[in-house]
C-alpha cells in the first residue's frame, strides 16, 4: 500500500479489507484464492485502483486500495475493492463477502507461500485454525516521531472500534456468545494486542526486536499489536477492526481511524502527554468490545471504568469532532453511527438473520447481498430508511 504526503491538508488513508470465498450454494467457504490470483498477472501497485492480495489461507482474499484523502473517494473506493474481490471470485463460482469469520464450519487450507509454510511449522494448530477477516486502516503520517505519538495515544479508543465493527459471532458453526471472536482467535498469537506507551521511536524499535530477538516472530511483519507503524509505508496501521458487512460502516470505521491520528498528533503537538492507562486494563476493555460489542458494557476511556456502550461510543465521537468536522467527515460517520446502534453491528445482523430463518445459509446469503451494497450511493442521508 503507497501512501502520500499531508501536504493538502486531509490525511491519505488506504485500508486492506479480507474476505471470505463462499459457494452461494451452501455458504461454505471454498478454497478458491490461488486459482484467483493465478489468473491476475502481476498487478501494480495500488496507486490508482484497488488491488487483489493473498491472505494466509486460500478462502480469503484480500483487496487493497490506494491512498486516498475525503471520505467520498474512500467510499468509493471500498465498494469498488468489494467489486474486484467479487468479480473475480464469480469467475470460479465462489462469492467475496465480509465477514470476520465463517458461520459455517469447513476446513481451511494454506496458501501457497514459503513464509507461511513456515508460520505452520512454528505456530501449528493456531495458523491451522486461522480462518478470520479483518478491516485494516492506514492513516498517513508526517515521521515515525509522530506515528509513535499517534500508537501512544490512540490506545484507550481503540476497544469502541472493535464493538462498532464487530461483525464475527460464529466458529466452526457455533455461536460463540462473543461480537467479535476474531479479536479472540487473533489473540493467540504471541504479539496480539494491546501494547505499552513507547514514549519514542527508539523505544518502539527496541521493544520490536527484543520481540524478533526471543525467535518467537519470524519478523517484523509478525509484530501484530493492535495498531502499529507500517514497515513499507509511512503510515499508522490500525488492525482491531473485523471487516463490515455494511460498506457505509466500513466508511465510518475509517473516518473514525483518520480522526483519532488527527487528535493524537495535535495532542502530541500541544504537548499533551498521553494517558498511561495499563496494558492490562486495555486488555480487559478490548475483551469486553469482542464479547459484547454494542450490547452492554464498555470501558470510558476518560473515566476508566464501565459504562454504557452508547455512551462510550458518544464520548469516541466527542474526543475526534473537531477532527471530524475538519476533514468533512463528521455528519456522514455520526449517521453510519446512529444506524449501528439502530440496526446492530454486522454480528448482531447475522444473530438476527439466524434467529428469524433458522439458517446459516441464509445469513450468509444475506450477508453477501450486504457486503455488495455500495457505500458511495447509500451515503445515510437525512431521511436514510433500510
Amino acid at each position: 500500500m503507497n501512501t502520500t504526503s499531508l501536504g493538502s491538508g486531509l490525511r491519505t488513508v488506504g485500508v486492506e479489507q479480507e474476505f471470505l470465498l463462499v459457494d452461494p450454494l451452501d455458504g461454505r467457504p471454498v478454497a478458491a484464492a490461488d486459482f484467483m490470483l493465478s489468473t491476475m498477472g502481476d498487478q501494480p501497485e495500488p496507486t490508482e485502483s484497488p488491488s487483489l492480495e493473498r491472505e494466509v489461507k486460500q478462502e480469503q482474499i484480500e483487496v487493497t486500495t490506494p491512498p486516498l484523502r475525503t471520505l467520498d473517494e474512500i467510499a468509493r473506493s471500498i465498494s469498488e475493492a468489494r467489486r474486484l474481490a467479487d468479480s473475480k471470485a464469480l469467475e470460479f463460482g465462489v462469492r467475496a463477502v465480509a465477514l470476520g469469520t465463517s458461520v459455517l464450519p469447513s476446513p481451511s487450507h494454506l496458501a501457497r507461500s514459503a513464509r507461511y509454510a513456515a508460520i505452520r511449522r512454528r505456530f501449528g494448530i493456531t495458523l491451522k485454525e486461522q480462518l478470520t477477516c479483518g478491516f485494516h486502516v492506514h492513516v498517513g503520517i508526517s515521521s515515525p516521531e509522530e506515528g509513535i505519538a499517534v500508537l501512544d495515544r490512540v490506545r484507550p479508543w481503540l476497544p469502541a472500534l472493535l464493538a462498532l465493527s464487530s461483525n464475527s459471532p460464529f466458529w466452526n458453526g457455533v455461536d460463540t456468545g462473543f461480537a467479535s471472536y476474531r479479536y479472540q482467535a487473533w489473540g493467540r498469537w504471541p504479539t496480539s494486542g494491546p501494547y505499552d506507551v513507547f514514549g519514542s521511536v527508539n523505544e518502539y524499535q527496541r521493544r520490536v526486536r527484543s520481540l524478533i530477538d526471543t525467535g518467537v516472530p519470524l519478523d517484523s511483519g509478525m509484530i501484530y499489536f493492535d495498531a502499529r507503524l507500517c514497515d513499507h509505508y509511512p503510515t499508522v496501521e490500525f488492525r482491531v477492526a473485523d471487516i463490515c458487512t455494511d460498506p457505509e460502516h466500513a466508511v465510518a470505521v475509517t473516518a473514525l481511524a483518520r480522526a483519532l491520528v488527527d487528535v493524537a498528533a495535535q495532542e502530541w503537538a500541544n504537548g499533551f502527554q498521553p494517558d498511561p492507562v495499563p496494558t492490562e486494563v486495555l486488555r480487559l476493555a478490548m475483551w469486553s468490545a469482542s464479547r459484547f460489542g454494542i450490547r452492554e458494557h464498555l470501558l470510558n476511556p476518560l473515566l476508566g471504568e464501565p459504562c454504557d456502550a452508547r455512551r462510550a461510543i458518544d464520548a469516541l465521537l466527542a474526543h475526534v469532532q473537531s477532527a471530524l468536522t475538519s476533514n468533512g467527515d463528521f455528519a456522514r460517520t455520526e449517521r453510519a453511527v446512529d444506524d449501528i446502534f439502530r440496526r446492530g453491528t454486522g454480528a448482531d445482523q447475522q444473530r438476527n438473520t439466524l434467529l428469524r430463518t433458522d439458517s446459516p445459509h441464509a445469513v450468509v446469503t444475506e450477508a453477501i447481498e450486504l457486503t455488495h451494497r455500495s457505500a458511495a450511493s447509500t451515503a445515510l442521508g437525512p431521511n436514510y430508511v433500510r
